[in-house]
């Protein structure tokens, strides 16, 4: 089978790339809903879509299927997740080697969130500790394969200071990660804050924004800690205005990540990642409302 081109190649072209984010559905409602969002998608051809990847096998070998399934009946580049989250190093290999003798060459390498009901992340038997040491390990293992790594505008929440965790990320960087996809924010100041922040510490891999389209109040109030990303109080405020009507709410979601792209593209960021939540109305409107010349 033909081998993926890595997302780099794409990155380095300068021209601005529009991504997106799926989960692997929990059952066969969740798949079809996913397929529905891909389906309405794919006339916008995104340059290249992720998988997020759950471990211990809850969505491990969806994660896979779907992989296949956008890959080989969408067309699309796909980079799926994969964590340290609930394998040893030798299973770690065992399914990067699947997805490589499948044509995949790009993988976004997490440590991944502890499992359910625990706080601390505990490593496997004999599994890994760091994102950074699965990047080393797949760079050495799979060397054409393209590294995704992430990254945290504004702190990962479990990390002491900012500064500590640009230490992890220049880690990540020195590893062999090949570009880095942000955690989500609302606030285009903690981008450029943190791209000044990675560059002066000699972390020059292009940054890609991650951004959600919120469709809620309650959402983003859900998701914001959660990913240790604060919330703007003039979202909030056109959010409460909405509260009771989805549409209305949508559209205030859709309006500021509309303006935050526009900015970000304004200032060279390398394109956007959108985290769609397996939904295409967002991520449809977004890309309608672009101008195609900027990508």
């Amino acid at each position: 089978m033909n081998a993926d081109r890595p997302i780099t190649e794409l990155l380095s072209s300068g021209r601005p790339l529009l991504s997106v984010e799926f989960f692997p559905p929990k059952n066969d409602e969740g798949g079809e809903q996913l397929l529905r969002a891909a389906e309405a998608l794919k006339p916008y051809n995104p340059d290249f879509v992720s998988i997020t990847y759950g471990a211990g096998g809850t969505t491990r070998e969806r994660t896979f299927r779907y992989a296949k399934i956008l890959r080989e009946q969408f067309g699309w580049l796909v980079m799926p997740h994969l964590t340290c989250v609930g394998s040893s190093r030798g299973e770690l290999l065992d399914i990067a080697a699947e997805y490589h003798a499948d044509g995949i060459r790009n993988i976004m390498a997490l440590r991944g969130d502890p499992p359910k009901g625990e706080k601390t992340f505990i490593p496997y038997p004999d599994g890994l500790r760091h994102a950074s040491d699965l990047i080393a390990l797949l760079r050495e293992k799979f060397p054409d394969i393209c590294l995704g790594a992430a990254a945290y505008p504004e702190k990962h929440p479990e990390a002491a200071s900012m500064e500590q965790d640009l230490m992890h990320l220049k880690s990540k960087a020195d590893a062999g990660a090949s570009f880095l996809t942000t955690q989500l924010f609302f606030d285009n100041e903690h981008y450029f804050r943190f791209l000044h922040a990675c560059r002066s510490r000699e972390i020059f891999l292009p940054i890609l924004p991650g951004l959600l389209p919120a469709l809620s109040l309650s959402q983003v109030r859900r998701f914001g800690p959660m990913c240790g990303s604060s919330l703007p109080h003039a979202l909030i405020e056109q959010l409460q205005i909405v509260d009771d009507h989805p549409r209305a709410s949508e559209a205030v979601g859709i309006t500021w990540a509309y303006h935050q792209i526009r900015e970000l593209l304004r200032h060279g960021a390398p394109g956007v990642h959108l985290y769609i939540l397996n939904r295409s109305a967002a991520a449809i409107t977004l890309a309608r409302s672009l101008d195609r010349n900027e990508r």
